[in-house]
């Protein structure tokens, strides 16, 4: 799972990236901009909830020990 996880976060940075590149700056909330711009957001959302889990990992992991 922890390489699964790894796998998501570079996945979304892609999805960064290649949405940042279609981002028309001069209207950025018409037409495919937008769609763009939803990209991005959701990437970072990917990569938000992918840490979450990881450090739930930790957690639990570190609760387990005890």
């Amino acid at each position: 799972m922890k390489i699964f996880s790894y796998v998501v976060i570079v996945m979304a940075l892609a999805l960064i990236i290649f949405n940042f590149t279609k981002v028309n700056f001069d209207s950025p909330f018409e037409g495919n901009s937008s769609v763009a711009l939803i990209g991005i957001v959701c990437g970072f959302c990917a990569i938000f909830l992918m840490l979450i889990y990881k450090m739930s990992k930790m957690v639990e992991e570190k609760t387990k020990d005890k």
